[in-house]
């Protein structure tokens, strides 16, 4: 079964991973009006076109729970090349 969601111009996504599938989405993204925000322990080709960008490790709780907090949707993406 299919769950259509719904994702409006000046909404954020947040994406766990800052590989190059991350910044693919970031670009397209940006062209219609959603913002990317990026959670990656490290910097990646997907930190240099996100709107946002929190650097912590993924087992940091307290960096997750603001991480999720301040976007409307979620993804990941952990097949970064680091």
């Amino acid at each position: 079964m299919q769950r259509h969601v719904s994702i409006a111009p000046g909404d954020t996504i947040g994406i766990l991973g800052s590989g190059q599938l991350g910044r693919m989405l970031a670009m397209a993204a940006a062209r219609l009006g959603v913002r990317i925000h990026i959670f990656c322990p490290e910097s990646g080709p997907a930190f240099d076109v996100a709107a946002g960008r929190t650097s912590a490790a993924y087992d940091d709780d307290e960096a997750l729970a603001r991480f999720a907090a301040g976007v409307d949707r979620k993804s990941t993406r952990l097949n970064s090349s680091h």
